[in-house]
């Protein structure tokens, strides 16, 4: 199983997503990305946020975590979403690092129906209604595309 952190940045009741074309499908997605060896999860994030997006930001607590069991031909996935704050810079892709295609920002009342990966929509609302951390969400119905 590998493991994929992610960075949940709210602002003004909307979630910073990274916005990608799969086929015929808009697919939305936290920003994140995969350790390398030796690197902690919240290092990762930082990394990845400044490399892709280049902003600097302040890792918080982990809002929850869980699996997407994949199909057959790949690797299971354990997503981390931490939440965290901008500190520097404004939000722009980086195409050498990044296959997105747009970084916007959705309402948190609209990511129940955006195709997002992982399929954390109602967590993130959940969230951010009840200021509770669901912790361990289990595994994540995913639609896959």
């Amino acid at each position: 199983m590998k493991v994929r952190p992610a960075m949940l940045l709210i602002e003004n009741n909307h979630v910073l997503l990274m916005h990608y074309r799969y086929g015929e499908t808009d697919v939305f997605g936290l920003p994140g990305g995969n350790p390398d060896k030796g690197e902690t999860l919240d290092q990762t994030v930082m990394r990845e946020l400044q490399e892709e997006l280049g902003v600097e930001v302040e890792v918080g607590p982990v809002a929850f975590f869980g699996e997407v069991i994949m199909p057959e031909t790949k690797e299971d996935v354990l997503h981390v979403v931490f939440l965290g704050q901008l500190i520097g810079g404004l939000p722009r892709l980086n195409p050498a690092e990044t296959s997105a295609l747009a970084v916007v920002w959705k309402p948190i009342s609209a990511l129940a129906t955006l195709n997002l990966y992982p399929n954390v929509g109602r967590h993130i609302q959940s969230l951010f209604t009840s200021q509770n951390s669901p912790g361990y969400i289990g595994k994540i119905d995913q639609v896959f595309f």
